[in-house]
């Protein structure tokens, strides 16, 4: 099984004050408490992303 690679936005500027998305898109985590996950539909995440211009 491979492990997630989780990814934040570049505009953090090096700050721990964001979200992190895995490469499979169903899951979301607060890059200051990594120890705990929201999963989520991946359809809601594309969605997201796609409203956010990226």
């Amino acid at each position: 099984m491979e492990a997630k690679r989780w990814k934040k936005s570049t505009r953090t500027e090096g700050e721990n004050n964001c979200v992190e998305l895995p490469h499979t898109l169903d899951e979301i985590r607060d890059s200051k408490n990594r120890s705990v996950t929201l999963v989520v539909p991946q359809a809601a995440v594309v969605s997201l992303l796609r409203s956010l211009g990226h």
